[in-house]
């Protein structure tokens, strides 16, 4: 009896230690992988915003959550092998940065969660089935950039009340630009002001549809959102001002860089919400019924310094609308 007491205080206490020592283990700390086009320092607010978001749910990066973070620099080619190297070291979830990066990730991989932190038309690209259910491996939010594509060009009307020609400098391979470009030739119809579309496929492009804005008299230029167009801001700001040609850009980055004005979609507050998706992920929610969320907030971001080199003065009316003037 007492050799099988003894027996059994020593399998108890075995199991006790066993339970502490497992206890004491630290938990699996998931891992995310952070894809984007663009070069680390054209995309570090909107990385700044998206760990906001996960701290305000309690998660600190390098404790409880590691990023992995990848950039093709601008070279979109490399997107693939990118992401490839995200898959083999089997992150929990994928968040993209855009269309691009999610086209990449939804080609790699049909089984690991997709976030996108904003895309223009996540049905008509094919992303999600729905809105409401998305329906596979990818939810996330929508900047609905192309319906506000007029918007911005009414507001440069306001801006130049003389408008009548504006160049509208854009990525054809870019997934929304065409329908982007249907909403600005409605507005612009609505305004009698005519169009010039010039295609932006490489960073040499850039210098080139400036020298073709001015060849053909155009009274301001406006851009879409595009990976070449977002990395060489400073260029792009510079060659305006060169130029004197009032730009409307289509990210608020663009006018801190020295560009005239912004309007559309905060993509800072998108990429902090995408912190919420992340966090449902993990806590056992799936992609495929998590609705796809639309913008909530939009910034008007006004450079006034830009606007007196380049002999443009802003109505009160708009700098009263404004969230940013930069003096």
């Amino acid at each position: 009896m007492r050799k099988t007491f003894a027996l059994f205080l020593i399998v108890v206490v075995l199991d006790i230690g066993a339970a502490i020592a497992e206890a004491q283990q630290p938990g699996k700390v998931p891992r995310i992988g952070f894809l984007a086009s663009a070069s680390p320092s054209v995309v570090s607010g909107r990385i700044e915003a998206f760990q906001q978001g996960l701290r305000e749910l309690g998660y600190v990066e390098g404790k409880n959550i590691v990023i992995e973070s990848r950039y093709a620099e601008g070279k979109l080619d490399r997107l693939p092998a990118l992401v490839a190297e995200l898959v083999r070291l089997k992150v929990e979830i994928l968040v993209s940065a855009g269309p691009i990066p999610t086209r990449a990730a939804k080609e790699a991989t049909v089984t690991i969660p997709i976030v996108m932190t904003q895309d223009t038309d996540p049905v008509g690209n094919g992303f999600v089935a729905r809105l409401a259910r998305p329906g596979g491996n990818i939810t996330g939010l929508s900047t609905l950039a192309p319906e506000l594509s007029g918007k911005r060009l009414e507001l440069l009307k306001e801006i130049i009340p003389k408008l009548s020609r504006v160049a509208v400098f854009g990525t054809s391979t870019m997934p929304g630009h065409a329908q982007s470009l249907r909403e600005i030739e409605l507005a612009a119809g609505a305004f009698k002001v005519q169009v010039q579309h010039l295609d932006v496929l490489g960073p040499k492009d850039i210098e080139i549809a400036f020298r073709a804005a001015s060849k053909e008299r155009s009274d301001a230029v406006l851009t879409l959102n595009s990976p070449i167009l977002n990395s060489h801001r400073p260029q792009l700001a510079e060659l305006a001002v060169r130029n004197r040609l009032p730009a409307m850009y289509a990210r608020r980055e663009s006018v801190e860089d020295g560009g005239l004005v912004f309007y559309g979609v905060s993509l800072l507050d998108l990429d902090r919400r995408a912190a919420t998706y992340v966090d449902k992920i993990l806590k056992g929610a799936k992609p495929a019924d998590l609705p796809v969320e639309q913008p909530t907030k939009f910034e008007l971001v006004i450079n006034l310094k830009t606007a007196n080199q380049i002999g443009v003065k802003i109505p009160e009316s708009v700098l009263f609308r404004a969230d940013k003037v930069i003096k």
